[in-house]
């Protein structure tokens, strides 16, 4: 047989599209040729496959060796190549046998030693045969990965994994001589562990303000002087927000996946990402020439912390405008296009001035106006129009840091926000930061009382309709922690909170 024909996946973002493997053996000069729109990585992978033929004891045929990577269109790239090329190779060259090809897809990276190597993006390529198999998953063909990524894919139901260690068990498994046993090992439960509210001692408005946040999803910036406690108050939101779904953790799995970073003790926590503020646009949102996840999609289902939020380049910040309010990241290359998940809570911080202690007791600020104005002035309006809740964060004094920490325990505050999640959820199947204009209208109606306060705010804060809206979803929220009665508008103090918080944006 010349010709061998074998099924493989390649990634476009969160999909992972077939790629059909042909290996296809001519007469005429030794050569090996790769064809299907290949990136340098799978070139490279003539020298690897070569290398694991000959030291598994295979011969490597010494003939023209065409291999296509279908559909021809669709960019390749990644090792992952490598076993259903060398397994093709072998197959057309007669040296093993394989009667049930067809029921299998094969990926993984190999070694020059024939060992197999863990490929990024298993849990995408593993949603993607299931998906394609239908409910009930009959048709699924079995999937050939190196043993490393098992435990991975392991975590999409009612695929039948088949890990290896090396080129040989695949070859024997093929040939019917050691069959691979499926690897059926679940994940083992984790512990979701995030910092405990109750080591941050004082700030009453700020602990209030990030349970307001995490009851709702909203976003949330602080200001205030260094080692006020921004940074450690931002550590702690993942903590408070409700335990994840099985479909949020698979989502935010497969994401990590595909940027290579994903390791099973993260199982079903809620992601916490903070860049440095030197990243760069892309590294932010993503990008690349074969793109790839960035920090908010990295974030997706977590908290996105932006420390020094004035620090970060414009450009860089100004990105961030569309996944806050559509939760997604659509990348378009000229030869890629890429659409990635990115719905995340921004947590960021600042200083009040550029060296940090305006307004503090010490007196040691010596900014001009003019100095303070231009350092405020990197954050556009428009992005701070999308900031929710915004809270100037003072010094801890002495007498709160020598206390004990009597604060509630992050556990405790969870119990409320979980509760009001479960409110949103029963009411309009969403969280109250993801509602449109109509679901406002609808669910987020304030009484007589608490639409004169808001009607008087917006005249005198000079707010904008975007702020209008924010400001009801924050009250919502309010209210939902509050536990209001169904139905119940909206009174004014939860109006009025709802607005302290809307204040510093509006200045």
């Amino acid at each position: 047989m010349a010709l061998a024909v074998l099924r493989s996946r390649a990634l476009a973002g969160l999909a992972a599209p077939e790629v059909t493997v042909e290996v296809h053996l001519a007469a005429g000069l030794p050569s090996f040729t790769l064809v299907g729109l290949p990136d340098t990585e799978v070139k490279e992978a003539r020298d690897r496959v070569r290398a694991a033929i000959q030291n598994c004891g295979f011969e490597f045929p010494q003939r023209r060796i065409t291999a296509n990577l279908a559909p021809a269109d669709l960019p390749k790239e990644s090792g992952r190549f490598d076993l259903p090329i060398a397994l093709g190779i072998l197959i057309a060259s007669g040296q093993i046998k394989a009667p049930e090809l067809d029921a299998h897809e094969f990926a993984g990276e190999l070694a020059l030693s024939g060992d197999l190597r863990a490929v990024r993006g298993t849990l995408a390529m593993c949603a993607a045969i299931r998906h394609e198999a239908g409910p009930q998953h009959k048709a699924a063909r079995a999937f050939v990965l190196p043993l490393e990524s098992a435990p991975e894919a392991a975590l999409i139901e009612g695929m039948k994994i088949l890990p290896a260690q090396n080129l040989l068990q695949v070859c024997a498994h093929l040939a019917g001589r050691e069959i691979l046993a499926p690897f059926a090992v679940p994940p083992a439960p984790t512990l979701a562990r995030y910092p405990d509210l109750a080591e941050v001692k004082g700030q009453a408005q700020a602990k209030r303000a990030l349970e307001v946040a995490a009851g709702g999803g909203h976003s949330l910036l602080m200001s205030g002087p260094p080692g006020a406690g921004k940074s450690m108050l931002a550590q702690r939101l993942p903590g408070l927000l409700p335990p994840m779904t099985h479909a949020e953790a698979l989502e935010s799995a497969a994401v990590h996946s595909l940027a290579g970073s994903f390791k099973l003790a993260q199982w079903q926590q809620r992601p916490f990402r903070a860049p440095h503020h030197s990243a760069s646009s892309a590294a932010l949102v993503g990008g690349g020439g074969t793109p790839r996840p960035g920090e908010i999609s990295l974030a997706h289902n977590g908290a996105l912390f932006l420390d020094e939020l004035p620090e970060f380049q414009r450009g860089v910040l100004e990105a961030l405008r569309e996944p806050l309010e559509t939760g997604h990241i659509h990348i378009a290359r000229a030869a890629r296009r890429a659409e990635f998940p990115a719905r995340f809570q921004l947590v960021a911080a600042m200083n009040p001035c550029p060296c940090g202690w305006l307004g503090a007791t010490s007196g040691k600020c010596r900014c001009t106006p003019d100095q303070v104005a231009r350092y405020r002035g990197k954050l556009s309006g428009p992005l701070l129009d999308r900031i929710d809740l915004m809270l100037d964060v003072p010094a801890v004094d002495e007498a709160e840091l020598a206390a004990r920490g009597d604060g509630e325990a992050a556990a405790t505050v969870r119990t409320r926000v979980t509760a009001a999640w479960a409110r949103q959820l029963a009411r309009q199947g969403k969280a109250n930061a993801l509602l449109s204009p109509a679901e406002v209208d609808l669910h987020c109606l304030p009484d007589a009382a608490g639409a004169t306060l808001l009607k008087r705010a917006m005249q005198q804060l000079g707010l904008t309709a975007r702020a209008y809206h924010r400001i009801l979803k924050v009250a919502r929220t309010i209210a939902d922690l509050a536990d209001l009665p169904a139905g119940a508008p909206l009174c004014a103090a939860y109006i009025a909170e709802a607005v302290q918080y809307r204040r510093g944006l509006a200045n």
